[in-house]
């Protein structure tokens, strides 16, 4: 039997800098804006067939953030980034997989 994947209880903007999931198991993730914007998987920053990035993180503003997160369906998020980004869409498997703590990053 499989143990079902954690669900954020709550997910906010800290300031103009961060984005924080608190999940129901206890972690907590903090991501910087452009760090998040950086592995958005949409087809227009992946190719949707050889899943080579497209996007440019040079190209992406150092003060981005996210104008408003909604959320999509009971499985992930969707953010509208101050760049006018509003195509991608991150599961929450993904959010969790992209988690950049130390903790995280040993567990992969």
């Amino acid at each position: 039997m499989s143990t079902p994947f954690p669900q954020p209880v709550e997910i906010r903007r800290d300031g103009r800098t961060e984005i924080v999931i608190t999940w129901a198991d206890g972690h907590l993730q903090r991501m910087t804006n452009h760090y998040m914007r950086c592995k958005c998987q949409c087809a227009a920053c992946v190719d949707e067939w050889t899943r080579k990035p497209l996007l440019d993180p040079a190209q992406i503003p150092a003060d981005i953030h996210a104008d408003q997160i909604a959320v999509v369906g009971s499985y992930g998020i969707q953010p509208f980034w101050s760049d006018g980004h509003t195509t991608g869409i991150f599961s929450f498997p993904l959010l969790r997989g992209i988690c950049p703590c130390d903790a995280c990053k040993a567990a992969a």
